[in-house]
């Protein structure tokens, strides 16, 4: 090789950008040899029910109830904040100042049951240990009004629907108060209660399990006031991609009737609508440039809360392992989920996808 085409080489070599590292330690491959029963993972996209149109009804979600209850989840969890993370959130306020808009207000069950949400989350998960195959009324009432004390709504709902009709009262930490609210609960417009708790009432199980996690909001809260990060997202939403994709929601929200709520989550549930929700809003976001990198921090908090989520329902399957669990959450986040799951030793995928046909 001649002096000069040597030169040559190292200039190219010089100039070309070093090839992107690849760590040689990979969860996914190593899956092989767990003792007993792999745990398997569904993961359910939904749309926020709150936000559906008037015509929907809760009986309408009878046929995905169904569905689910044949796939016969021990562990369900739901996209709401724990009682604990609220606890978190509320004392450091001003890192969160949206904190009180995701939290349940325990004080009223407090108030009652007489303990704060330490001592009554300590109680609940103490009574949980111990609990009887046939818990007397009074214990499931005790049960409802220790996780309201403790700020888990969703798992007192749970309490108060395995309860035959006429034991439905006050008494046991309930007064007429919780138990108003409780019935309240029953016919809320949100997946965390119509599906995660009526599902696991049905099921027989004691609770759902929070899976949401806020403390990532405080990366993008310097932001909450500046008006060139609003502009910079209303620009990076401002696509007709997005209007299209909602305007395709907006058609299948429009015909919940019949077969319509499962046409819903059978879009929901799709990879290609996962993939949508990524080329509309976090893409998008990574990719457009302003001094302040507004996008790409935008898409650090979608990450960083998605993988505390994650977090919370690997906690729930490392108490149970090999037990089937369903993760209930907005359906943007699903795609995320089933990422990062998919990276544990000790999970195996489910498609909804194929459960839902």
């Amino acid at each position: 090789m001649s002096v000069s085409l040597f030169a040559a080489l190292l200039l190219v070599t010089a100039a070309s950008p070093p090839l992107p590292y690849e760590p040689a330690f990979d969860p996914r491959d190593l899956k092989a040899g767990v003792a007993g029963e792999v745990g398997e993972a569904l993961v359910l996209g939904t749309p926020h029910l709150s936000g559906l149109p008037d015509s929907f009804a809760p009986e309408s979600l009878e046929p995905l109830l169904a569905r689910l209850a044949a796939w016969k989840p021990g562990i369900i969890a739901v996209e709401g904040l724990s009682g604990r993370d609220c606890e978190l959130l509320m004392r450091y306020k001003p890192l969160y100042p949206g904190a009180s808009d995701y939290c349940w207000d325990p004080a009223p069950a407090q108030k009652v049951i007489g303990l704060d949400m330490v001592a009554a989350t300590v109680e609940a998960e103490r009574l949980l240990a111990a609990w009887p195959a046939q818990p007397a009324p009074g214990d499931r009432r005790r049960l409802a009004g220790l996780f309201l004390a403790g700020g888990e709504p969703a798992s007192a709902l749970v309490q108060w629907l395995r309860l035959p009709a006429d034991e439905r009262r006050a008494g046991d930490g309930l007064d007429d108060t919780l138990v108003a609210a409780l019935e309240k609960l029953r016919t809320r417009r949100n997946e965390n209660f119509l599906l995660g708790s009526v599902l696991a009432a049905r099921l027989g199980l004691e609770r759902v399990y929070a899976a949401d996690y806020h403390s990532a909001d405080a990366t993008t809260a310097s932001l909450d006031k500046d008006p060139g990060y609003a502009a910079a997202m209303q620009r990076i939403w401002e696509t007709p991609q997005l209007k299209d994709r909602i305007a395709a929601e907006k058609a299948l929200e429009a015909k919940l009737d019949g077969d319509g709520v499962m046409a819903l989550y059978r879009f929901y549930n799709r990879p290609s609508t996962m993939r949508l929700a990524f080329d509309t809003d976090f893409g998008p976001a990574l990719a457009d440039a302003t001094p302040q990198n507004y996008g790409r921090r935008y898409t650090g908090w979608w990450e960083v809360r998605n993988l505390r989520m994650v977090a919370n329902v690997r906690a729930a399957m490392a108490e149970r392992p090999g037990t089937r669990t369903l993760a209930i959450v907005g359906a943007s986040h699903k795609g995320y989920f089933e990422a990062y799951l998919a990276m544990m030793h000790d999970v195996r995928l489910v498609d909804a996808e194929t459960l839902l046909k």
